[in-house]
């Protein structure tokens, strides 16, 4: 039977209805019964270019389906391979990839998601469910290199906010005589992408400009609060940022006027950059390395 989308409130009505559709509890293991979904064409490619796939990225897709994500992202001078665990999914990927020419460039292995090495991933793609997202994000925090790029289609990872999220709109709204699959394209698609923060919580020390600093860093995902003093003095932070691996802040002594500003990148328990140094009319640039205190 055909169902018609002439009006917004009956886009509505499908979105509920998919909602209702994929809202299956979560396991730890991929579930066959969960239904496939593929991503349009144009938001495969929007997804790629959220992500700034290119040359020397290496793109694991998670939950592969026909492997056009791979694939795309091969046209932009990726490698990577897919994983799926219905095998009718690996081989049409596979078949897929060979029309393409791209079949010595892609792989697709039919291994678990939640057992698979994302590690050597530059790039992690996903059309998951939310709770699925929530329940490999553990995974992608702990065993993906700061500054990998996760982008995911239509679905969140609840706490974990993302660094940006897209809305795309209606494509369809004035056509006529749809079948269900091109209805379910009318629906918003959202894209979402998180870029994995290197850890920085704990207590860092430095020395620059003949002052001794300590920070006290509480750390929520690529949002942080930090605590910092200047010998006896506590200095005001503002302007925190922290992707990937960089990070950078500035902070100034409301006593004395004196104002900073460190970037720097986070390698592990140190933190290696330059800060720049405001104080009266005279401006300096200095190395910056900060070590963090490591219990023993």
């Amino acid at each position: 039977m055909k169902v018609l989308v002439h009006q917004k409130f009956g886009i509505i009505w499908l979105a509920a209805l998919m909602a209702l559709f994929f809202s299956i509890p979560s396991v730890h293991a991929q579930d066959l019964d969960v239904p496939y979904a593929s991503t349009p064409p144009d938001v495969v490619e929007k997804m790629l270019n959220v992500a700034d796939v290119g040359s020397g990225d290496y793109v694991i897709d998670l939950g592969c389906g026909d492997g056009r994500i791979v694939i795309a992202a091969t046209k932009r001078g990726a490698f990577g391979h897919g994983v799926d665990l219905d095998p009718e999914r690996v081989k049409e990927a596979r078949d897929n990839a060979q029309k393409a020419n791209v079949s010595e460039r892609v792989m697709f292995l039919q291994e678990d998601i939640f057992k698979t090495d994302i590690s050597r991933a530059s790039v992690i793609t996903m059309y998951l469910l939310s709770t699925v997202n929530e329940d490999l994000r553990p995974r992608l925090l702990n065993e993906l290199e700061p500054g990998t790029r996760i982008v995911s289609h239509n679905f969140g990872m609840d706490i974990w906010e993302p660094d940006e999220h897209l809305i795309l709109g209606d494509s369809y709204m004035d056509k006529d005589n749809l079948t269900i699959d091109q209805q379910l394209e009318v629906l918003d698609h959202e894209i979402f992408l998180w870029i994995v923060p290197a850890k920085i919580e704990g207590r860092w020390n430095w020395q620059t400009h003949g002052k001794k600093f300590t920070m006290q860093v509480e750390q929520n995902f690529q949002k942080f609060h930090a605590r910092l003093t200047a010998g006896k003095d506590t200095l005001t932070i503002s302007n925190k940022v922290l992707k990937g691996k960089k990070l950078s802040f500035t902070a100034s002594n409301p006593e004395n006027g004196m104002h900073y500003a460190f970037s720097g990148k986070v390698q592990g328990n140190k933190i290696i950059g330059n800060v720049q140094i405001r104080e009266s009319n005279n401006k300096m640039i200095k190395r910056w390395e900060a070590l963090r205190n490591v219990d023993t």
